[in-house]
């Protein structure tokens, strides 16, 4: 089974506004809702390649349980811990001549939930895949991404990581089966700004060096590199097309890159799977489809020659 864990998750309330005026009565062209956070992203767009998962967080009010119906309706299995106060979080992400977003806080996370996910967790067993994705709510320890792998140990579980900085460079000592830093926050982590394709992979290589075990770095518009456990180096460049959607591009390469090597064990279809499932969520207003994703790697085989 695949799991994700969210701890922060949301409603997105997605607006289009024609010509956003600061300081006036603004009017929506269009209004969508839908189940937000980079776990449960990646849990979507699983589940629209044909693969279950159990989206694992937390949840508050009438909001959360808004969030796990929703999600539920994309086809996922879900499991959130409830909690007694607080409202799971609402994002404005607002679409105009530019894109703005206002994300809320989200509610209190108290020790009796953390321990109810630890629980939770506890369960997972040799062969499950748990994704770890976005930041730390700051009502939770800061290390909890550690704690979690820690815990785990031992256990044969490939964990995916996806954070930044600190939360992604601390937890490298346990081992994550994948880690998916873009281009820029891999320069962040060592203090340099990766001008080619070579500083990419040496620094990609140097994670690896930290203990990660296969790392794949986003470049937006020119596709992915991919370091695998053995050392072998891929690339592979995404469809031509216009981006109209920043959110979840990244989490889409995630869950297309696991599906990928789930179902064939290889590192290059994973590579070209999740590649393709970036950039079709790129290419569209929320998540991709399983169709407008199989297109996107049919259209990749064509442009490219491959």
């Amino acid at each position: 089974m695949i799991y994700t864990v969210t701890f922060n998750p949301s409603l997105d309330y997605v607006i289009q506004v024609d010509d956003l005026t600061l300081g006036e009565v603004n009017r929506t062209t269009s209004e969508k809702i839908y189940p937000g956070g980079k776990g449960n992203n990646v849990s979507v767009i699983l589940s629209n390649l044909g693969h279950k998962s159990k989206a694992l967080g937390f949840k508050a009010g009438f909001t959360g349980e808004q969030m796990e119906t929703m999600l539920e309706e994309f086809g996922c299995y879900t499991d959130f811990i409830p909690l007694e106060e607080g409202l799971t979080r609402i994002n404005v992400k607002v679409k105009s001549n530019e894109e703005s977003e206002i994300n809320g806080q989200g509610p209190v996370i108290t020790d009796t939930a953390i321990e109810a996910l630890y629980q939770k967790l506890d369960k997972l067993t040799a062969g499950d895949v748990l994704v770890l994705a976005g930041s730390i709510p700051n009502t939770l320890p800061g290390d909890m991404y550690e704690r979690i792998m820690e815990r785990l140990q031992g256990k044969e579980i490939r964990i995916a990581v996806d954070a930044t900085k600190d939360l992604l460079v601390n937890v490298l000592k346990y081992h994550p089966f994948l880690i998916k830093p873009n281009n820029h926050e891999l320069g962040e982590i060592f203090g340099k700004v990766l001008e080619s394709e070579a500083d990419i992979v040496e620094y990609a290589k140097k994670l690896q060096e930290m203990g990660a075990v296969n790392v794949l770095v986003s470049m937006a518009g020119d596709g992915a590199i991919l370091v695998t456990e053995d050392g072998t180096v891929s690339s592979k460049k995404p469809p031509k097309g216009t981006v109209v959607n920043s959110v979840g591009a990244g989490d889409s390469m995630v869950a297309g890159f696991l599906a990928g090597w789930l179902n064939t064990g290889d590192y290059e279809k994973a590579l070209e799977l999740g590649t393709a499932a970036g950039s079709a969520t790129a290419f569209v207003s929320w998540l991709a489809t399983r169709e407008e994703i199989t297109e996107k790697l049919e259209r990749t085989e064509k442009e490219y020659g491959i």
